[in-house]
């Protein structure tokens, strides 16, 4: 039973974040993705956690939302990439939903869904909403440098590692052991905080 996950933001991680990307049309893969994706262990769920505030904010409606995640799964696929499911929240942040990153409702639903240990689950984010939700989860946290890299401006956070891109961080993973580094002896080596705003 796979009982570990990767789980990443979408926007900013796996695709160039437009802002409120609906259309199969503007989505873009960032670089190095498909190599990233294909690196990954095969004992590793693949999950996506995501804030989508458009749709709340009208921009978009949740069909298309889900229309768009269809066809990038079958993009993906046809690399030999299997995502095993796409959680997100609709709402705005004025909602105060729980569902909405930092918070992890979303996360623990995985956990629960799947039956993952969050302390072998790594969390794979731009903004720091992601790493903070990672870290209140259990999990072991990656900040990426593509998208927002940690700028944001919301939330004080503490990566275990900070990569250049999914593939830096997907490469990290496979040459690390399962539940990642004494995070004593990282914070000695990297002495970097971040802080950011959500979006």
């Amino acid at each position: 039973m796979k009982n570990r996950a990767v789980i990443l933001d979408r926007d900013g991680v796996l695709n160039v974040d437009k802002g409120y990307v609906h259309r199969i049309e503007d989505f873009q893969l960032l670089p190095r993705v498909i190599d990233a994706l294909q690196l990954l262990p095969e004992d590793f769920r693949l999950i996506i956690i995501t804030n989508q505030s458009g749709i709340g904010r009208g921009f978009y409606t949740e069909e298309q939302f889900l229309e768009l995640m269809r066809n990038v799964k079958r993009l993906l696929a046809r690399d030999g990439i299997h995502i095993d499911k796409v959680y997100y929240c609709p709402h705005l942040p004025s909602d105060n939903c729980s569902c909405r990153k930092p918070h992890t409702d979303l996360l623990e639903r995985a956990v629960d869904e799947f039956g993952l240990d969050p302390k072998r689950c790594v969390v794979i984010g731009d903004h720091t909403s992601d790493i903070k939700m990672g870290e209140d989860g259990g999990c072991r946290t990656i900040l990426v440098k593509t998208g927002l890299g940690g700028t944001d401006g919301m939330y004080p956070i503490n990566p275990e590692y900070i990569a250049q891109d999914l593939y830096d961080a997907i490469h990290y993973i496979a040459s690390t052991p399962t539940d990642g580094k004494d995070r004593s002896s990282f914070e000695e080596s990297c002495g970097e905080q971040f802080c950011g705003k959500n979006r």
